[in-house]
C-alpha cells in the first residue's frame, strides 16, 4: 500500500559520539596512538553496503599480508549528514582521529579548510597507479588551493528507475523514454489512474530529512534541466532567482499537490531511500524514482534483501530535461573518495593502506558492488566489470551530459537551504517563487551579498 514502511526516531549519530568521547575524557593528544594501527571511519547505512565489503575485505587481507599492523574499521551507521558530524568531531580529538575518512567529495573543500584533512599530491605523484584516474577524478578531489586531498573509489550517475510491469498495466509503454517533465509527470498521473493508492507514482527527494539527497538527485536533478545551477563558473558567484530555479521548485509542488510522490510523512523518513529500494520498488509499491546508479547494491546477492530476478523488472532511463532542449537529458554525478585525516598517526602508513583499498582489483569490486562508474581506465575496460557490473552501458552513456555540484566550502550550507526550500514547497508552506526568495535571503545571508548574481 502506498505510504507502507517504518518512520524511524533516532538518536542522531553526533549525540551517540560526543557521549561517547565525554565518557572516554578523550580531546587530548595522540600519544596513545599505535603507530601500526590504521583507524579507517566510513558510513554504514542503509542500503550502502559496498564500502563495508570492502572494507572489511582490506583489513582481512591487509593484516594476513602485514603481521603487527591492525586495521581498524570504523563503520558508522548513520545517515550522510550525521556521519560528516561524527566525524568531524572525531577529528576534534586527536587520540580520536580517524587516519583514513571515506569522504563524500562535495564535503572535501570546507574538511581541508577546516584543516581535518593530508593533502596526498606528494604521495598521489610517486604512486604506479597514478596515471590510471580520470582527469574527472582530480577535479573531484582537489580543493580551492591547488591541492589533492582524497582518491576517489567511483563515480555514479542519477536518472528514472522504473518498475516495467506496473508501467505497461498503466498504459505506459516500455522501454519507456520520457522527453520532457510532461512526459515524466504524465506516466505518473498514469499509474495514479491504475492503481490509486496502491502505487506510489514517482518519489523525488525532498526535504531536509533527506539530506543531499533531495538537493542533488531531486533539485539539481531538475535545475539542470533547466539549463541553470547554483553556481555561475564565469562569475564566481552563486546565482539566486531565476526562471531554472521556480520551475524546479514547481515540480516539485505539482508531484506532492497531485498526490503523485510519497505521502508526506514518508517523503520526510530519513530513511527514506532505505525503504524505496529495498521495501517498496521489491513489493511493487513504487513505480518511478528519481534515484542514482548505485541502487542496484540493494537488490544483487549480499544485499541486505536481495531481490532474485530484479533484472526482469527493473529498467533505468535518462531524466529528460524540461523541455526536451539541449542534450535532451541531464544527470549529476558525486562519488565518494578516501583521504587521509590530517592527524594520521603514521601517513606512510595509512598511505599503504589506502593504495591497498585502491587498488585496481578492489576497485572492479567496488564498482560491481557498488553500481559505480570507474574512475581509473583500467578499471572500465576490465572484462569482469564490463560483464559483470549491472546496467554498466545504461549508466555510462550519462558521462558525457553528466554535471557535479558546486563542490565550495560553502555548498554544503547552501545545500541545506535548497533542501529547507523544497519542504516549504512540498508541505505548502510557500508558493515556489515565495520559496524561490527565502532562498535568495539565506544564501545571500551564507555568501555574502558580493557574492551573489540574479539567475536568468
Amino acid at each position: 500500500m502506498k505510504g507502507t514502511g517504518p518512520h524511524t526516531t533516532r538518536l542522531t549519530a553526533a549525540a551517540a559520539l560526543t557521549l561517547a568521547l565525554a565518557a572516554t575524557g578523550c580531546g587530548g593528544g595522540a600519544a596513545d596512538r599505535d603507530e601500526n594501527t590504521v583507524r579507517i571511519a566510513y558510513q554504514k547505512f542503509g542500503t550502502f553496503i559496498a564500502m563495508d565489503s570492502l572494507m572489511r575485505k582490506v583489513k582481512e587481507e591487509f593484516e594476513a599480508d602485514n603481521p603487527g599492523v591492525t586495521v581498524e574499521l570504523q563503520a558508522i551507521e548513520a545517515p550522510a549528514e550525521d556521519y560528516q558530524t561524527q566525524v568531524n568531531l572525531m577529528n576534534g580529538s586527536a587520540s580520536q582521529a580517524p587516519d583514513l575518512i571515506y569522504q563524500d567529495s562535495f564535503t572535501i573543500n570546507q574538511d581541508a579548510d577546516a584543516g581535518y584533512l593530508m593533502p596526498l599530491d606528494e604521495y598521489f605523484d610517486a604512486w604506479e597507479d597514478a596515471d590510471e584516474f580520470s582527469v574527472q577524478e582530480a577535479q573531484a578531489v582537489t580543493s580551492l588551493d591547488g591541492q589533492r586531498y582524497g582518491v576517489m573509489l567511483g563515480t555514479d550517475v542519477r536518472g528514472l528507475w522504473y518498475n516495467t510491469e506496473l508501467l505497461e498495466q498503466a498504459g505506459v509503454g516500455t522501454p519507456w523514454e520520457p522527453a520532457t517533465w510532461d512526459e515524466v509527470l504524465d506516466a505518473a498521473r498514469a499509474v495514479q489512474a491504475e492503481f490509486g493508492d496502491e502505487v506510489t507514482p514517482l518519489n523525488v527527494y525532498s526535504g531536509t530529512p533527506a539530506g543531499e539527497a533531495a538537493s542533488l538527485q531531486g533539485f539539481q536533478m531538475l535545475l539542470s534541466g533547466t539549463g541553470d545551477a547554483l553556481f555561475d563558473d564565469d562569475s564566481q558567484k552563486w546565482i539566486t532567482g531565476g526562471r531554472g530555479f521556480t520551475d524546479s521548485l514547481g515540480f516539485v509542488r505539482t508531484v506532492f499537490d497531485e498526490g503523485l510522490g510519497l505521502d508526506v510523512q514518508d517523503a520526510l523518513d530519513t530513511n527514506v531511500g532505505t525503504v524505496n529500494n529495498e521495501e517498496r520498488f521489491p513489493s511493487g509499491e513504487l513505480a518511478i524514482s528519481l534515484d542514482g546508479s548505485w541502487v542496484t547494491q540493494s537488490w544483487i546477492p549480499g544485499a541486505n534483501r536481495p531481490w532474485d530476478g530484479w533484472e526482469e523488472v527493473m529498467e533505468f532511463t535518462p531524466m529528460p530535461t524540461r523541455d526536451g532542449q539541449g542534450a535532451g537529458a541531464t544527470s549529476m554525478s558525486g562519488g565518494w573518495a578516501l583521504s587521509m585525516g590530517g592527524q594520521a598517526t603514521n601517513p606512510e602508513l595509512a598511505w599503504e593502506v589506502m593504495t591497498y583499498a585502491l587498488s585496481r582489483e578492489n576497485a572492479i569490486k567496488f564498482a560491481i558492488e557498488g553500481g559505480q562508474i570507474p574512475v581509473r581506465a583500467d578499471v572500465a575496460e576490465d572484462p569482469a566489470f564490463l560483464n559483470e557490473a549491472p546496467m554498466a552501458e545504461e549508466f555510462a552513456a550519462l558521462v558525457d551530459i553528466t554535471g557535479f555540484r558546486p563542490a565550495y566550502s560553502e555548498y554544503p550550507r547552501v545545500s541545506i537551504a535548497v533542501q529547507e526550500a523544497m519542504e516549504a514547497v512540498m508541505l505548502g508552506e510557500a508558493t515556489p517563487e515565495e520559496a524561490a526568495d527565502l532562498y535568495a535571503q539565506e544564501v545571500e545571508g551564507i555568501v555574502g551579498p558580493d557574492n551573489v548574481t540574479g539567475g536568468s
